[in-house]
């Protein structure tokens, strides 16, 4: 009895923390069944806010692989099998299709996802890496279909992975947006961004303090949406590329501190 009530009060207290942590993180953004839709989802998975294992993303809520792959490892997981499907893959034209089964316990059946992707619907940006997240996509599927997880993860959104469509239309200057602006019905960039900071285990203050270097501004909220975008570009090429080199760029915007004798 001690232990069951022990667990209901540590998720009670895990509910408000991402409930406190997302009215902070997207304040004006979330109504009343946004945050009841969140506090349903953190009662059932134990999905934390904090460790990014959930985002909010264009009006939505996702989980992501880390996310699916700790509720999976607290679920003691027997175990995940992924293999290419040939006949579906086409390596010349980086097209990749991944099956991918979990095994909750040792008899179990398992539980069967398939990912795909090709240069159509990941970015440019990570040109080259079609087979890994085609795998990826398989293994999430699979875990949410395994742990009774209803959201789509971030992993799987193919147009968050598309390039960014020009903004067209009379009267529509997309110089004049700022960075946090939605851009044509575009994913927003400071979810982008979370994005990349959560991919490649970035300092978000740090983060932060590039970009407003980097775009010649006090702080980064007075740059302009263009100058932010180009930013973001910026920054996941040097993560591809180099994020060790990356990780040193951005010590160097890491606060000062005084030694006192």
């Amino acid at each position: 009895m001690q232990k069951a009530t022990g667990k209901s009060q540590s998720i009670d207290s895990l509910v408000r923390q991402n409930t406190k942590l997302a009215k902070h993180l997207w304040s004006g953004e979330l109504g009343a069944s946004h945050l009841s839709a969140l506090a349903e989802l953190t009662r059932h998975s134990g999905l934390s806010l904090a460790s990014r294992e959930i985002l909010w993303l264009n009006g939505g809520w996702y989980v992501t692989s880390g996310g699916l792959l700790r509720v999976a490892k607290e679920n003691h997981c027997r175990g995940i099998q992924t293999h290419a499907i040939s006949k579906l893959c086409d390596p010349s034209t980086n097209r990749w299709v991944f099956k991918a089964t979990v095994y909750k316990s040792p008899r179990s059946r398992g539980f069967v996802g398939y990912g795909d992707a090709d240069p159509s619907n990941v970015s440019p940006l990570v040109a080259g890496a079609e087979m890994r997240v085609a795998e990826t996509r398989a293994v999430n599927r699979a875990l949410r279909k395994a742990y009774g997880i209803g959201l789509c993860s971030v992993e799987e959104l193919g147009y968050l992975s598309s390039p960014r469509e020009p903004v067209q239309g009379k009267g529509i200057d997309s110089s004049h947006s700022n960075g946090n602006g939605p851009g044509n019905g575009q994913p927003r960039l400071r979810d982008r961004l979370c994005l990349l900071i959560r991919q490649h285990q970035l300092d978000p203050s740090l983060v932060k303090r590039y970009a407003a270097d980097f775009c010649g501004t006090e702080v980064l909220r007075e740059a302009s949406r263009d100058l932010v975008e180009s930013f973001i570009t910026h920054l996941a090429e040097w993560a591809a590329r180099d994020r060790a080199g990356l990780l040193c760029k951005l010590n160097s915007f890491a606060p000062s501190q005084e030694v006192h004798s």
